[in-house]
């Protein structure tokens, strides 16, 4: 049987993998920085594996990649088990500019993108 619910997305998703670094308070009020996976990006959202840490829908986080910051809006969380961890999918905010903006291009220009390449840590 297939899924017959209409896509909710306004934008398709680039199958990349990118180190990324996270920010915030996490569910019981703590602040935490941790350097996470994001997967499934597009240029309003993506989605973030190996958290490690509780959220909550609604919450703001920031996300650093390449020298670039962002706020996203995370819209769902779910744990995992060990494999992933704590997965969340968030959303930018609009005011933000997409921090992988120029990864996307390339993916889109056909680039191999790997996660170990020093662009794709952040540490470039």
């Amino acid at each position: 049987m297939t899924d017959s619910r209409p896509e909710r997305r306004h934008e398709p998703r680039t199958k990349i993998e990118l180190s990324v670094r996270v920010w915030g308070i996490d569910a019981q009020g703590e602040r935490f920085l941790r350097e996470v996976t994001a997967s499934e990006v597009s240029l309003s959202g993506a989605l973030l594996s190996h958290l490690k840490v509780a959220m909550r829908i609604g919450d703001v986080v920031g996300v650093s990649y390449a020298g670039k910051n962002a706020r996203f809006k995370v819209v769902w969380v779910r744990d995992c088990g060990p494999e992933k961890g704590i997965q969340a999918a968030v959303q930018r905010t609009a005011q933000d500019e997409c921090p992988w903006l120029e990864r996307l291009s390339e993916a889109k220009e056909g680039r191999a993108i790997h996660a170990s390449e020093p662009f794709a840590s952040g540490l470039a």
